[in-house]
């Protein structure tokens, strides 16, 4: 309940209103907001200063949106009975400071420097009350320093468990891939986990860490994570965590006898489907370059058919029978076993890469017609012939375009060197033969040819998880400001766990038929502030919720809430 309190500073009273909660088992004062004087409060209880005057909004729908998903989960439990208080241990538990900052990270993810300012502009007191002067980055630091890696491994396995027990996914389709995060840690910093590597956001002079995440297909819940580091190519890590992945989810209550997990061209190894063909509940479906399978990915046309995939059945029922996804199925023996191949067409990705690779071939042609220019007018450093190869080739790695496309040949005479060139045309037309093509293996064989593409396409879930993961507002694992191993562990941790419930969320949605991201619900849900303020005619401050928009109703609704008449959150079988 909100009170008023007098402070009195050399001689003259200021009165601010307080609201004292228990905080660790002691009242503590988690709002002060300073109003005026004394005189100025009485006008307002007379009601002769305007209606209403509002001291204080905080934002209030998605914290409480973020706390009311963890509860049926309990992470601050999880992690407290694992890595208990220590003697004498004050303030927030371990547990506390990895539920805030998921929290956070769920509505707008801040630095841990930035934590505490951004709680204070929200209404956290009366979600789930903290003192604030603790969330600092250095009791972070101190408090995650407890957490071993062993410990983290069994917070993780103990909270998929839960989750698995909560949600009770389907899991006998799985997908699994991985992606990195850039830091901006010194090259002299020890780290078994920051590498420089290949990046996917093209940062490849920072260091990098690497992060495998398994997601149950369909409802695209994470089942599993590991963190690598970034200079580890994505075939070994997966052959480093399979046993240990497979153990996990074949461990899990309901899981299906047989599992299918889902990969792309990055995991391709012998050792790693070697491994898969041990399990006998494990299969697999993944992606083959058609830069090693050039004659099957120049099938001709004629011996593909249309697939029954819900995609194709929306194109023929638009009368779009031509942009229809091909497919041609045979058998072949990859990695030491026959398995099932299928090469897919899709006419709309022909287009496309058509159109980028006649640009780029015309692109070096007029480039190598300036080459030509340059040689024939002996213009300085264009008279070796070597040097003008490594300029061509260089050029076409540069575009990433195959060097043999065009063929150079030089002539050496007493007038100087001469250059010519011509395309290669049976190379061209060859190349474009694979355009719009895919190929897929499965050793699934028993799969029909739609059910085996489709769940192919299906990849797009995990890689939906990265994109939420790089998010600017929600998630947002990158920039990795920690610079410890052990902090940048607890740290992925969080946005996995973060990750997570903001998938539940759409989840919860979808079962009351609201079909919303995370990112719309909870940029909606911010909008939804808690108000202190000063009616007319009142002699105490009350607090009360803004009436909520259409949406914010549907989301509180889907949640077993309602605001009533008087602007109180309450269960709504009230």
């Amino acid at each position: 309940m909100a009170h008023f309190h007098v402070k009195t500073k050399k001689g003259r009273p200021y009165l601010y209103v307080r609201e004292i909660a228990r905080v660790n088992g002691k009242p503590k004062v988690i709002s002060q907001t300073y109003i005026g004087s004394p005189e100025k409060v009485a006008s307002l209880a007379r009601g002769s200063v305007g209606d209403n005057v509002t001291l204080k909004v905080e934002e209030f729908g998605a914290l409480w949106l973020s706390r009311k998903i963890d509860q049926d989960i309990d992470l601050c439990g999880i992690i407290d009975k694992i890595v208990p208080p220590a003697d004498r241990e004050t303030g927030p538990s371990i547990g506390e400071y990895f539920l805030y900052c998921v929290l956070n990270r769920m509505v707008q993810a801040v630095s841990k420097n930035k934590l505490a300012s951004w709680y204070q502009r929200t209404a956290i007191q009366h979600i789930r009350p903290v003192d604030l002067d603790e969330l600092t980055s250095q009791r972070f630091w101190e408090k995650w320093d407890r957490v071993s890696e062993t410990d983290l491994y069994k917070i993780a396995r103990t909270f998929f468990e839960r989750l698995w027990q909560v949600e009770a996914p389907s899991a006998d389709c799985l997908l699994f891939d991985t992606t990195n995060y850039y830091t901006y840690m010194a090259s002299h910093t020890d780290s078994e986990l920051a590498k420089r590597g290949k990046n996917k956001a093209g940062r490849h002079y920072l260091r990098q860490i690497g992060l495998g995440l398994l997601v149950a297909r369909d409802s695209r819940l994470p089942l599993y994570y590991s963190v690598y580091p970034g200079n580890v190519h994505d075939s070994k890590h997966f052959e480093a965590i399979m046993d240990e992945m497979f153990g996990v989810v074949c461990g899990l209550n309901k899981t299906k006898e047989r599992l299918t997990v889902i990969i792309d061209k990055g995991m391709n190894a012998d050792d790693n489907y070697a491994c898969i063909d041990e399990h006998s509940r494990i299969h697999f479906i993944t992606t083959y370059s058609t830069y090693f399978a050039q004659d099957l990915a120049a099938t001709p046309l004629e011996r593909f058919e249309p697939v029954d995939t819900p995609e194709n059945r929306r194109l023929m029922v638009e009368g779009k029978a031509e942009e229809c996804l091909l497919a041609y199925r045979t058998m072949g023996e990859y990695w030491g076993k026959e398995r099932a191949v299928i090469v897919t067409y899709n006419p709309s990705s022909r287009r496309k890469q058509e159109y980028t690779f006649n640009d780029k071939l015309e692109a070096i042609r007029e480039h190598l017609l300036i080459m030509r220019a340059k040689v024939r007018d002996k213009a300085p450093h264009w008279r070796n012939e070597g040097a003008i190869k490594d300029r061509y080739l260089g050029l076409c790695a540069k575009m990433h375009m195959p060097h043999d496309l065009y063929e150079l040949t030089f002539a050496h005479s007493d007038a100087g060197l001469s250059m010519n060139f011509r395309k290669n045309a049976y190379l061209v037309a060859r190349k474009q033969a694979t355009f719009g093509k895919n190929i897929i293996i499965t050793d699934n064989t028993d799969w029909t040819t739609g059910d085996i593409i489709q769940a192919n396409l299906d990849r797009w879930q995990v890689e939906d998880r990265f994109r939420l993961s790089k998010d600017d507002d929600l998630v947002c694992v990158s920039p990795v400001r920690h610079w410890t191993d052990s902090k940048i562990r607890c740290h992925l941790f969080t946005c996995v766990v973060a990750m997570t419930y903001l998938r539940r969320i759409e989840l919860k949605l979808a079962a009351a038929g609201i079909q919303r991201t995370a990112a719309g619900v909870m940029e909606d849900m911010r909008k939804l502030h808690q108000v202190l303020s000063m009616q007319k005619g009142e002699r105490k401050p009350r607090r009360r919720l803004e009436t909520p928009s259409k949406t914010q109703a549907e989301v509180l609704s889907a949640f077993g809430h309602r605001v009533d008449g008087s602007g109180v959150l309450q269960p709504s079988d009230r």
